[in-house]
């Protein structure tokens, strides 16, 4: 253990009993005769930390020249799409130089940063909070050409694969009102399955892509842990953070993939992907023709499982049908552990998400948004309250399993690794 500092501030505030306060809500104490050095001792750490927090920030700089935000605004009721699928509007227009994505029109789920242009996170819990710098995903397609024409609506603290928990009101399904647009990514999988926009910029941690997708009839992709930087992007835990596109076919996904894939010097989870701009997914797609001597492996555990629909199930072994006329070679495989995979997540996710939610969720190397986390902290009762059902019992499920199951978070982890080994 190092101490820096020497000398006690005289405006300090620590007192006599204030590291018994500390250690009480855990049952802990110090021996009498050690208090006061361990008070000597938080005080200079308090000091320590009034001189982090006087530092500036630091965070990416957005090229607001090259990229200005042209009429951010609410979207106004006659250009608000299936219920509420926009959060803001506005324009940023991309390189005059083009680029791959040239002339494809993308939306950003409402946890994606975007400077100047204010945050909702499908919440009401606090007032909307503002962006200094832009997301990296979001300046990788700017650069490739593409336009953005806003943020699209997310579920409540992205915490829900159904389209009705965001604070900013319920998104319908494109093709059905009255019927779900899935989620956490709504708005965009609606924008996008109504060809509203081309491309939307998504985020999964449990299907949060791949849902909405699903549900909307459109393309989604949950990428590859790590290939999409995160940078910049509200997080769940980095354990399970994805940040890939929906769109109408696989080939604009493909050319977006190329646009926002590769490492760019920030987020810790992407330092063994490729630079960014040597990914050639849409190239690659371009030169297929037939599938001879692909193999494709179908799991027993996820296909036979009793929440699987039958048409669902006979739609999949339909397209492995359809694979196999191509020249794949198509086989049925086991892994007994899958089926434990609900509970695993489902523990992972509640402690991990509580504290995340909480602001104590700590260990990411990255860009940690600095605004984001004044905007919500301290939690107070109040805002607890305006709180969706599903978040609120993230919260008190994660505290509770921390309290009766210490040390559970570690073993769901490594039992994780067992599924991917």
């Amino acid at each position: 253990m190092s101490v820096f500092f020497k000398d006690i501030a005289s405006d300090n505030p620590v007192r006599e009993g204030d590291v018994e306060k500390v250690l009480a809500p855990l049952g802990l104490t110090t021996k009498a005769e050690e208090s006061s050095e361990y008070e000597r001792l938080l005080a200079a750490v308090h000091d320590c930390a009034e001189r982090v927090l006087s530092l500036p920030d630091y965070q990416p700089a957005p090229d607001l020249s090259r990229y200005p935000r042209q009429n951010v605004r609410l979207p106004a009721e006659d250009e608000q799409k299936f219920g509420h699928a926009w959060a803001h509007r506005f324009l940023i227009k991309g390189s005059t130089l083009g680029g791959s994505m040239k002339g494809k029109s993308v939306c950003l789920k409402d946890c994606i940063a975007v400077a100047g242009v204010p945050q909702f996170f499908g919440s009401d819990a606090f007032p909307a909070w503002t962006p200094s710098t832009d997301a990296t995903i979001v300046t990788r397609v700017l650069d490739e050409g593409a336009d953005i024409l806003g943020t699209a609506t997310c579920e409540h603290f992205c915490n829900s694969t159904s389209s009705f928990t965001s604070a900013q009101g319920t998104v319908e399904n494109p093709h059905a009102t009255g019927y779900s647009a899935g989620g956490s990514t709504s708005g965009g999988a609606a924008l996008v399955a109504s060809a509203t926009v081309d491309i939307a910029l998504g985020t999964d941690q449990g299907g949060s892509i791949r849902v909405p997708a699903s549900l909307c009839g459109c393309v989604g992709l949950k990428p590859t842990h790590g290939l999409v930087p995160y940078t910049g992007i509200t997080s769940g835990d980095p354990i399970d953070d994805h940040a890939g596109p929906l769109a109408r076919c696989v080939a604009d996904v493909a050319l977006c993939l190329d646009a926002i894939a590769g490492y760019d010097n920030i987020d810790g989870k992407s330092v063994g992907a490729g630079p960014n701009g040597t990914f050639k997914f849409s190239r690659t797609l371009s030169g297929s023709k037939r599938l001879d001597g692909v193999k494709v492996a179908v799991l027993r555990e996820g296909i036979d499982h009793a929440l699987v629909q039958s048409d669902v199930r006979s739609c999949v072994l339909a397209a492995t049908r359809g694979l196999e006329q191509l020249g794949a070679v198509v086989d049925t495989v086991s892994i007994p552990c899958h089926v434990e995979g609900p509970s695993i997540w489902t523990i992972q996710q509640r402690l991990a998400g509580a504290m995340g939610i909480l602001g104590r969720g700590y260990g990411q190397r990255g860009l940690h948004l600095t605004e984001f986390e004044e905007a919500r902290l301290p939690w107070l009762d109040s805002n607890f309250q305006k709180l969706f059902p599903s978040t609120k019992n993230t919260i008190i499920n994660g505290l509770y399993l921390i309290d009766k199951f210490p040390g559970l978070y570690s073993k769901t982890v490594n039992i994780r690794r067992q599924l991917r080994d």
